[in-house]
């Protein structure tokens, strides 16, 4: 069995743009354990105040089977690790497990530490002596392993063989600068496991070359049985190894149980929650987890698709808590529009599906995009079968008002039906003109549909489709994104002026919200 230790809460917050809360890491840590992570790495308690709370706070959590590690440096050259501040941080957090970390590389020891070759063992061997002795278990991250393996074979093994004299019982070999190759690292790591028979072997890579997935599993292959990396492969430059990627690799390809193939079912939701905890975006073409990962847009695909989901995808979606997905384009055929439709229940003839590809085809040459507005395609569709909306927009028009270029607020007004109900509505807003607008539609529809006040805009993207020559004449495509409670959908307008394709998404985003799941929302007297 392969031992999976996460370092989201330590190596992935050196990530740019990760950024977590004490709460942030609690809650995060307990999920992780839910998950069956065997091992938590929390932080380094001696760097910095955050984490030596997140320990005190995690001494009355209890992770069951799964246990929490803090992690730290060696001794400083010339202290004990009796004397030295950050070691004894280390004992005071009082983690079952310590990841130490040390030198391998000739040149980080005598140009980063300024000290002997010697003094480095030495270092090495008495602090992971110092835990040891304590009752602790000990894993050695080996820093820069592979870089100081290759220009000094004999000393890189030597800083390995202190760690073990001093009682550690798993030494992780660190792609530290994430530049090694999968060949490499298979070589290197099969030459470690026979030098140290019945000694747990493991792999920390980064993802320098793209290629932290492959240095995983290849060093597997070689005999290491302990990996480390992050959820969504968060971490310094350009991440850690990602274990959304590399677990669902090691369980469903190489049939190595690191963890129960059932609990991988939960990889999707875990890999949100720890996005959503960083305040980041999910990355829509992650490997199985993202939305793109298990989405089929050529017609092509999709019918062979229908017929037998392995055609197209090399995992069930459903094994990683993800599901299949078809889009709409301009290059879809019929099979798209039918089952992305059947999504939703809303059926349609093969004349009617033939109409509305032709009619998605021609409204993204004028510069819409359904593919990811799936709000906005299935308005067309509802459109096209003789279905109504609940309002129109008959007018607008819009005043930006400013006291030089520091202080200025905009002013809309909106001409709305409802019914035979004619609204005519103003709003302000210090936010820019499409703020004041979409305040403007809501003040006209909210009294009859009181349940768009739960409908959030949480994204507003414009993209420019005519190209540079045209400059600020260019055509403009809008994308709205709007939450309703846990569900998110997408709209997209299109126009010349910025301000109607604007309104157009918009508009489309509360229809939908009151006409699906195919309801037909009935106006009240306001």
């Amino acid at each position: 069995m392969v031992e999976i230790l996460d370092t989201t809460l330590r190596d992935g917050t050196q990530g740019e743009g990760v950024s977590l809360s004490v709460d942030d890491k609690v809650a995060i840590a307990k999920r992780l354990a839910a998950f069956g992570i065997h091992v938590i790495e929390g932080g380094w308690p001696g760097s910095n105040p955050k984490d030596a709370e997140f320990f005190q706070r995690m001494k009355g959590v209890d992770l069951g089977a799964v246990r929490l590690a803090a992690f730290g440096a060696t001794r400083r050259k010339g202290l004990s690790p009796e004397e030295d501040p950050s070691v004894l941080a280390l004992l005071e957090a009082e983690t079952p497990v310590v990841v130490l970390f040390g030198k391998s590389w000739t040149l980080h020891v005598l140009e980063a530490l300024e000290t002997t070759l010697e003094e480095n063992l030495r270092m090495i061997r008495e602090t992971v002596a110092f835990f040891a002795s304590r009752g602790r278990r000990v894993i050695y991250d080996a820093e820069h392993f592979f870089d100081g393996y290759k220009e000094d074979p004999a000393y890189a093994l030597a800083t390995l063989e202190a760690a073990r004299e001093g009682g550690a019982d798993t030494l992780v070999l660190c792609d530290t600068n994430g530049g090694s190759l999968p060949e490499e690292v298979y070589a290197i790591t099969k030459a470690v496991v026979e030098r140290f028979p019945g000694v747990r072997v493991g792999i920390h890579p980064h993802n320098d070359a793209e290629l932290a997935v492959a240095n995983a599993l290849a060093a597997v292959r070689a005999g290491a049985t302990h990996v480390q990396g992050t959820i969504n492969g968060y971490g310094e430059r350009c991440g850690n190894l990602n274990l959304t990627s590399f677990l669902p690799t090691l369980v469903f390809k190489y049939k190595i149980p690191a963890l129960p193939p059932e609990r991988l079912r939960g990889l999707r939701e875990l890999s949100h929650f720890v996005d959503e905890r960083a305040n980041l975006t999910p990355n829509r073409r992650a490997p199985y987890v993202g939305e793109a990962a298990f989405a089929h847009k050529a017609g092509v695909h999709v019918s062979a698709v229908l017929k037998n989901p392995r055609t197209y995808e090399h995992i069930p979606p459903e094994w990683v808590g993800n599901q299949r997905r078809f889009l709409v384009s301009d290059v879809s055929g019929r099979s798209n529009l039918l089952a992305k439709l059947q999504e939703l229940g809303v059926d349609l003839s093969r004349e009617e599906a033939r109409r509305l590809l032709e009619e998605v085809k021609a409204l993204e040459y004028e510069g819409y995009a359904f593919e990811g507005a799936e709000a906005s395609f299935y308005l067309l569709a509802h459109r096209l079968k003789g279905g109504s909306l609940p309002f129109s927009v008959e007018g607008f028009s819009v005043f930006v008002h400013g006291r030089g270029l520091d202080t200025a607020w905009a002013e809309a007004t909106v001409r709305v039906r409802v019914g035979q109900s004619l609204q005519h509505t103003a709003a302000e807003s210090p936010f820019g003109p499409v703020s004041a607008l979409d305040r403007a539609f809501r003040k006209a529809v909210l009294g009859f549909y009181p349940e768009l006040a739960d409908v959030e805009l949480t994204d507003y993207k414009v993209r420019i489709l005519s190209g540079q020559e045209a400059g600020t004449n260019s055509g403009v495509r809008v994308m709205v994104e709007m939450k309703r409670g846990e569900e998110r959908f997408s709209t997209v307008g299109a126009s010349e002026n910025i301000l109607e394709a604007s309104l157009k998404a918009l508009t489309d985003g509360y229809a939908y919200a009151l006409l699906f799941p195919i309801r037909q929302a009935t106006p009240k007297e306001a």
